[in-house]
């Protein structure tokens, strides 16, 4: 079995500081990953070249689409999206002002056909498409149990809702990648519970790759299939929930001291 994503020895440079170091990573199909590490260990910065954001400085991305394998390096984001790769950000990055069936909406503008001369003329194929993306929207929605929002501004959800929102717009754009980033930031514990839940049912109903970045520990050693734990842009550990925690490398990267001393 192929993975959907491998990373080989990416290397990230901001000018004289290496945010990256040759980082190799999988995600195999179905399967729940989580990055984790110590603030400015360069997790985002990871996620950022993988969707496009930055251009690595060294390194390979590949990644499997219907048993083709392609190169994902200087892809811009949107062709990275449509290649099923989606994600959500640390900060929260919704349409306040539109409502919550049109922040999803958005998301399916990757998988619309029409252009400008059906949006001028709004031939038939253009108003089933239109019709099409509602209705898709909404029963995302549902399943993410946000339906009862449906025209609620953005602004106005519940903080844990808008990070559901998040999560139901980065599923429009059918993904078989999903990348997360700290989705349990800021969350009480019934929110992070909920999160957990919906995370593992994206997993098992949809049949969808997850790779993670979360500082819930709790969360991750929960849900998580497999670890890969960096530290200044180096990967220094990689293993199963257990494993992980048993690291020593993974203690001290924690903790700042040695676990025999």
């Amino acid at each position: 079995m192929e993975p959907v994503l491998e990373v080989n020895s990416l290397t990230m440079d901001f000018g004289g500081l290496r945010a990256i170091d040759q980082l190799n990573l999988r995600v195999m199909p179905s399967e729940i990953v989580a990055l984790i590490g110590p603030n400015g260990a360069g997790k985002t910065t990871f996620f950022n070249c993988i969707t496009g954001i930055y251009t690595p400085s060294a390194g390979d991305i590949f990644l499997s689409v219907n048993g083709r394998r392609e190169r994902l390096n200087g892809l811009k984001p949107n062709r990275v999206t449509q290649k099923g790769i989606a994600r959500t950000f640390q900060n929260i990055r919704l349409f306040q002002n539109m409502t919550v069936l049109e922040n999803v909406m958005i998301g399916r503008h990757c998988r619309t056909s029409s252009g400008i001369l059906g949006a001028i003329f709004r031939d038939r194929r253009t108003r089933l498409e239109e019709e099409k993306v509602v209705s898709d929207s909404y029963k995302i929605l549902e399943k993410i149990g946000l339906d009862r929002f449906v025209n609620e501004l953005a602004m106005n959800l519940p903080y844990g809702a808008q990070r559901r929102l998040e999560i139901a717009r980065a599923l429009a754009t059918e993904p078989f990648l999903l990348l997360l980033d700290e989705p349990a930031a800021g969350m009480n514990q019934k929110e992070t519970q909920e999160l957990d839940e919906l995370i593992v049912n994206i997993r098992d109903t949809e049949n969808i790759s997850i790779l993670l970045i979360e500082h819930d520990m709790k969360l991750v050693m929960r849900i998580s299939d497999r670890i890969y734990v960096v530290d200044y842009g180096k990967k220094i550990a990689r293993g199963n929930p257990l494993e992980i925690q048993r690291n020593p490398a993974v203690i001290k990267a924690y903790l700042g001291e040695d676990p025999d001393a």
